[in-house]
């Protein structure tokens, strides 16, 4: 064996023998460092079984009755956690804590550190019982993590370390060291509250692969208003995307369940008027929502439970971490959500783009304003109806004269369909009547574009009314809610798609509506093709209408009412002051035989009858050969 050999294998054993020597240093190290925790392991253990003992002494005799003589007086309670003050946690008695200012109380429990009720101020059930967002006991809000075995802090009873008028602090200790911590601070004048969550001295419990944990937040929100079927179609629950102004909804008056492999920002569990809303401030990684309503008939009056299963990031890098949120328990006030600047004001259902912006640039400043002089709301929907009245009224005052100078011409009208009786001859009776309008100084389109312009101020008081916190529980006249629906007789069965009741508002309105259909329709021809179109614009409308709106809100019923008799004052006060039926008929009179200067519209037409009747003249060709 060479010289480089022998040295070869003497390296090898000095570092084989030094090796092991380091290794077991580090295992007597290890074992000593092991052997202290598992004695202070055994004395908390210790520790919380005489706490136990002396909290459960009947437990405690049951078991030691169970044990063999020699064995009587060790027992302890059976083990459930590996964590010594997990069991004792998971044993303790709970006890409430509130927090409250001049906007919300809310009570937590120290059982899973968690919201127990939620009552807001200022406001009433209908009922007139206190407004509980969230009943006592009905909810459940906790946070699933791994800490050496899989926990809920739902399940285990935090310890107080700090409770003021505007804070509460409450801690989960571990016997190995650390403790998850919750702390809930309540502003003044405020319906948020701002959420910590921390991770302390956990590095000896929580594993650092651990870098997420889970919530997991289970409500039942009670009935609160009048109607069950309103309040169901009005309530859902929201969720938004970082970045996004427009949240995404499911429910919306039925079951539902939706998952997002997506960041989510915040969610709404939203009742008609009122919602509980949860922020992360780092959003959520993913999510799974769920909403099922109740029947009308269940005996807890409750109207829907909620769930949100959430996934979020955690942070150990640094020893401790504390995760921020934020909640939200109050009304569904257009300028109160949008105080917050995290666009919660778009979970209120105010319609799409263009009826959206007339809702919030239009009528709801107008509506603030005018209720800043005026507490009477229904004075207030009076005096908003005869301003959009106003608004429109230019436009709409063409569509009031073109229809007051149909009316002077009925007479002609129906003699060009004695004339032209025949559909073969429509294209001929077009061209006349396009004629006849033209000499009497009528746009045929001058009536339908200001009535179409109007439909978008119409439908956005149509989301605007049922969706506006100001109108709950406003009485006016016989109406006790202007945002429920009124009722005048109570039917002991229900209608199909009517309901069990009679408004009178909505009965008011349709007979509007029917009144200004007949006077209207008296101004089409007796044409047999208008025929359906009368029925439709006289019976059928007013009867839907009267259907669709038995349920809805009074406030929105007298909205159309109003609205509806505005515009039969103003038709009549134009037949009766601006249009004259004889000044019609002179005009017609005069411009009788006198060639008119023709439009390119009627140009178009008139080639298009020179081409029908040159197909006609071909076909009848044919039929003779």
């Amino acid at each position: 064996m060479d010289k480089n050999s022998v040295t070869g294998f003497i390296l090898i054993f000095v570092i084989f023998f030094g090796f092991s020597w380091f290794q077991s240093r580090q295992y007597k190290k290890q074992a000593e460092y092991q052997a202290q925790q598992d004695s202070i392991a055994m004395a908390q253990q210790a520790y919380a079984d005489s706490v136990w003992l002396a909290e459960h002494p009947e437990d405690t005799a049951a078991v030691a009755e169970s044990l063999p003589s020699s064995e009587r007086g060790t027992a302890a309670r059976p083990r459930i956690f590996k964590d010594s003050l997990l069991d004792v946690a998971y044993a303790d008695s709970a006890s409430l804590v509130t927090l409250a200012n001049d906007k919300v109380e809310i009570v937590f429990s120290t059982k899973g550190a968690q919201p127990h009720s939620v009552m807001v101020k200022d406001y009433k059930a209908y009922d007139s019982t206190e407004l509980y967002l969230i009943k006592p006991g009905m909810s459940r809000y906790g946070i699933t993590i791994y800490a050496g075995e899989n926990i809920n802090t739902a399940d285990f009873v935090f310890r107080v370390a700090e409770s003021t008028d505007s804070t509460l602090v409450m801690r989960l200790p571990f016997a190995a060291g650390g403790y998850i911590e919750q702390k809930y601070t309540l502003e003044e004048g405020s319906y948020k509250v701002r959420n910590d969550l921390s991770f302390v001295d956990m590095e000896n419990v929580i594993p650092r692969n651990v870098s997420m944990f889970d919530i997991d937040w289970n409500v039942v929100i009670p009935r609160l208003e009048k109607g069950y079927r309103n309040e169901m179609q009005y309530s859902k629950l929201d969720y938004c995307f970082p970045g996004e102004k427009k949240p995404e909804q499911i429910g919306k008056g039925r079951s539902a369940e939706e998952r997002v492999d997506a960041k989510v920002s915040w969610f709404a569990f939203q009742q008609q008027f009122f919602s509980a809303i949860m922020r992360a401030e780092d959003d959520f990684s993913s999510a799974s929502f769920g909403i099922k309503f109740f029947d009308e008939d269940d005996p807890q009056k409750n109207l829907m439970t909620c769930y949100a299963d959430l996934r979020s990031e955690l942070d150990l890098s640094a020893g401790n971490a504390t995760v921020p949120f934020d909640f939200y328990f109050g009304p569904n006030h257009y300028s109160t959500l949008k105080s917050y600047d995290q666009h919660y004001e778009r979970i209120i259902p105010l319609g799409g783009s263009v009826i959206g912006l007339i809702s919030r640039w239009v009528i709801i400043p107008v509506f603030n304003f005018l209720g800043r002089f005026i507490e009477n709301f229904g004075v207030i929907i009076l005096l908003l109806t005869i301003l959009i009245k106003l608004i429109v009224s230019p436009l709409m005052m063409k569509s009031y004269i073109s229809s007051a100078k149909m009316a002077a011409i009925r007479p002609e009208i129906d003699k060009l369909n004695e004339k032209y009786p025949k559909q073969e001859d429509a294209m001929k009776k077009q061209q006349a009547m396009m004629d006849l309008y033209k000499r009497a100084g009528i746009n045929p389109m001058g009536g339908c574009i200001p009535m179409l312009l109007q439909l978008p101020v119409l439908y956005a008081m149509f989301r605007f009314f049922p969706a506006s916190i100001e109108l709950r529980q406003q009485p006016f006249l016989w109406a006790d809610d202007l945002s429920a629906y009124d009722s005048i007789l109570d039917l002991p069965f229900r209608i199909p798609l009517y309901g069990d009741h009679v408004s009178l508002f909505a009965l008011l309105m349709a007979l509007s509506m029917f009144i200004y259909s007949k006077m209207t329709s008296s101004q089409m021809s007796d044409d047999p093709n208008m025929a359906g179109m009368k029925f439709m614009s006289v019976w059928m409308m007013p009867i839907m209408m009267l259907f669709i709106c038995n349920n809805l809100s009074s406030g929105l019923s007298y909205y159309y009412l109003l609205s509806n008799l505005i515009t039969m004052l103003l038709t009549w006060i134009v037949k009766k002051f601006v249009v004259k039926p004889e000044k019609i008929h002179a005009q017609l009179a005069a411009s009788a035989g006198k060639p008119l200067p023709k439009s390119k519209w009627q140009q178009r037409l008139e080639e298009a009858q020179k081409m029908q009747e040159q197909m006609a003249r071909e076909q009848a060709k044919k039929r003779r050969r």
